[in-house]
């Protein structure tokens, strides 16, 4: 792939100074969408996002919480949400979500019933999934909650892809197997670019109610361990305590019905911080739909964001320098031009290249002179897609594979002076 690069860290001119387009919202609405995942089921994630979204919702935020395990949803008993009913529709066909303790609730269990399995394939699952975001009536929220199931499947790359994220919390237990899993969870979602708001720590010490005796049933300090080896914040470590299964069960999270608990205090302490990082958050580019031959609907160039520091891989601008070069600007101020054919020969979908060996299944030759992007979209945080005038449009090009063929591209000219 060929692309030029023009460093613009240092103070200059800035090219381009008029007004540029501005993206659509991640959803209609809502200022943050915060995930909480967790590599393995049976660590408690579910009651961490529901109490989490109830401690947001006391600092003053509207909060709204997705159950986004769709084979699995539990959201609702801890809630105490009625599930023996249908949800209303607004006249626009947009689901209105339930509401509990101030909270706006969406879940398969309201669709389903208690005792009631969704048995569904991959596709359905995805398309409930964006039902529960894009399809839901939320009205203004500050804090948009996803309670992922666990792993690394097809539910967190959809989500990963289709809702840009402003960030996840991963949730573990202190034993070694649980640590290892979470690691894994959480490595995936820095491949797809999604920032790591932190780690909780849940089950950590168990205090006897009778004898006042502490016994780390889970081992101690593992999760905190883990963000100081991954560099990531720590957000706290949550007790094990019978009142946090009692207030579950009963359908009044701690935070809500032991508000003084100790539990209750640590996720207060986690949605504090989580507020100041959402005003660190780093800057990301606003979802896109792009003509690119119209050039209407053009990405943001935020020229200003360029400092020496920022980050490689991360762009701040977009722009059709011509009909035959699209140009990005990255954070270190690094600015990019790439030939749009040699995007389309560099494209790594399965119809391009053999997925088990890699082998080139695209025939340069096969390629059009003229090919060129229809449209350009952002895929989640991480990635851009195109759909070609060639009718290909099953491609996408991650931001980090899209720097690192720049950064060899110039080398290589380098190499040639």
């Amino acid at each position: 792939m060929q692309a030029t690069h023009t460093d613009l860290s240092q103070p200059q001119g800035q090219p381009n100074n008029q007004p540029q387009p501005q993206g659509p919202e991640k959803l209609p609405g809502i200022r943050h969408i915060i995930a909480v995942g967790s590599g393995k089921g049976g660590v408690g994630k579910s009651t961490v996002s529901t109490n989490l979204a109830l401690a947001l919702q006391q600092t003053g935020a509207t909060v709204g919480l997705v159950d986004a395990d769709i084979l699995g949803p539990s959201i609702c008993g801890m809630l105490g949400i009625n599930t023996s009913g249908q949800p209303a529709m607004t006249a626009e066909g947009k689901m209105i979500p339930a509401q509990r303790f101030g909270l706006k609730v969406v879940s398969m269990a309201m669709f389903t019933g208690d005792d009631t399995p969704a048995v569904l394939r991959g596709p359905m699952v995805t398309k409930y999934l964006r039902l529960f975001t894009a399809g839901v009536e939320w009205g203004n929220l500050d804090y948009l909650i996803l309670d992922l199931p666990p792993g690394t499947g097809d539910t967190q790359l959809t989500i990963a892809q289709s809702t840009p994220l402003s960030g996840v919390v991963i949730v573990t237990t202190p034993q070694a197997v649980s640590l290892k899993i979470a690691r894994r969870g959480l490595r995936m979602f820095q491949k797809v670019h999604v920032p790591i708001l932190g780690i909780v720590e849940n089950m950590r010490t168990f205090t006897c109610p009778h004898c006042g005796k502490t016994t780390d049933i889970f081992r101690h300090g593992g999760g905190e361990k883990m963000s100081q080896e991954l560099e990531v914040p720590f957000l706290g470590a949550l007790p094990l305590a019978s009142e946090v299964v009692t207030c579950g069960d009963e359908g009044r999270p701690i935070v809500a019905g032991l508000p003084q608990s100790a539990s209750a205090q640590v996720y207060t302490s986690i949605a504090a911080q989580l507020v100041q990082a959402m005003r660190n958050t780093a800057t990301v580019l606003k979802p896109f739909m792009w003509d690119f031959e119209a050039n209407t609907g053009a990405p943001e160039w935020l020229a200003n964001e360029v400092h020496k520091n920022g980050a490689t891989d991360t762009p701040i601008g977009m722009r059709k320098r011509d009909a035959r070069t699209l140009t990005v600007l990255w954070e270190d101020g690094v600015q990019s031009d790439f030939d749009v054919r040699d995007l389309r020969l560099a494209c790594q979908c399965a119809l391009c290249v053999e997925e088990m060996s890699g082998r080139p299944l695209l025939d340069p030759k096969t390629v059009r002179a003229d090919v060129a992007p229809k449209k350009i979209m952002s895929v989640g945080n991480y990635a851009i897609g195109f759909d070609w005038n060639d009718g290909h449009n099953s491609g996408i090009h991650a931001f980090t594979r899209l720097r690192k063929f720049a950064d060899e591209a110039a080398a290589n000219r380098s190499e040639d002076v």
